[in-house]
């Protein structure tokens, strides 16, 4: 019982760790981190979210990306052509009726990687269950810009699928890890901003399915809506923090300027209350 808990707060204590830590490092420290902790091995790497690779299909020469998900021993599964790299004869596979969802879900997540992130790599893996199938939509941006910046963008949407009837119950699990590094005017490192991290939401809704392409539908709405919320989230809590920051420790205007329009802002204001009153 002591060994149990032992494990459960050193796992605690590692994925909050990994949480702290830049999302493009996040490799080199798992694995600095398996060296202390091989016994929590299995557990790390299934529990801790990894920057997404790109892989090309030998067949169709369309990129995908790797993870897990479409993992086998040591292959990786193309949505594309339902293969893997390197090939295995016994890997798994979904079903008929998942497999026509699958290229049909690549398909669209294809435009919504060109909609909304003009260009990148998208790739939706799919997998049958006990009650229904489950499915992870992949999207990667990297955005290499001029020398003074760069950036990378992965998205992982976990979803679950329970089918009752004509209604289905769609459970979503969403994690995005964002970096942005800009160098100064001189280009060096001694000048560089570094914007890094991660943010993991979830979402549950039960929709109308009347034939099976409206899980498609169903599933991007829900990966749309909360891509934006995610965006927004990240967009407020690094860029926003930072530009508070930096207006806390030197103001843009002269402090002047500043009592000037503060006390205009008050005399409007005073002006506007008279008037109601």
């Amino acid at each position: 019982m002591a060994d149990y808990e032992e494990n459960e707060q050193q796992m605690d204590c590692a994925l909050d760790l990994m949480r702290r830590l830049p999302p493009q490092s996040v490799e080199e420290n798992l694995v600095t981190l398996l060296e202390v902790l091989p016994e929590l091995t299995e557990d790390l790497l299934a529990a801790v979210d990894q920057p997404l690779k790109v892989r090309q299909d030998a067949h169709s020469g369309k990129e995908y990306l790797v993870c897990d998900y479409n993992r086998d021993g040591d292959s990786y599964r193309s949505p594309w052509t339902n293969t893997y790299d390197p090939p295995l004869a016994d890997g798994n596979v979904p079903s008929e009726r998942l497999r026509k969802l699958e290229a049909s879900a690549n398909d669209a997540f294809s435009t919504y990687k060109d909609l909304y992130y003009e260009g990148g790599v998208s790739s939706v893996y799919l997998w049958d269950m006990d009650e229904s199938f489950a499915g992870v939509v992949l999207i990667k941006k990297v955005n290499d810009g001029t020398v003074r910046s760069k950036g990378s963008w992965d998205s992982i949407h976990v979803v679950e699928v329970l089918e009752t009837g004509r209604q289905a119950r769609y459970k979503l699990t969403s994690t995005v890890m964002l970096y942005t590094v800009a160098s100064g005017a001189r280009g060096d490192r001694q000048s560089e901003i570094n914007l890094s991290g991660s943010l993991t939401r979830q979402d549950e809704r039960e929709l109308l399915v009347e034939d099976p392409n409206a899980h498609v539908a169903n599933i991007g709405r829900m990966v749309e809506d909360m891509e934006f919320k995610m965006r927004n989230s990240l967009q407020e809590v690094y860029f926003g923090k930072t530009h508070d920051i930096v207006n806390g420790l030197r103001l843009a205007a002269d402090l002047g300027e500043t009592k000037t329009r503060e006390r205009l802002q008050r005399d409007l204001f005073g002006q506007l209350k008279s008037r109601k009153d």
